[in-house]
């Protein structure tokens, strides 16, 4: 087994799983909806964390950047 087997058969299996999203836009407008929805909040709260951790390191003086 080589590694095109590999990759066709994942690709078959995506486009096995995938195929009812192709018939039906209300579906598929929730799902990318959704998506983009859970990126910006992921991307949000990166954000928050990120702030937090670099107002500690200001804090902090003897920490090295």
């Amino acid at each position: 087994m080589s590694s095109s087997d590999f990759f066709w058969g994942l690709g078959d299996l995506f486009q096995t799983v995938l195929m009812p999203l192709d018939a039906d836009w209300g579906l598929t407008s929730i799902m990318n909806t959704g998506i983009l929805l859970l990126g910006f909040v992921g991307l949000g709260i990166w954000l928050m964390k990120q702030k937090k951790f670099n107002d500690a390191a200001d804090a902090d003086p003897n920490q090295l950047k």
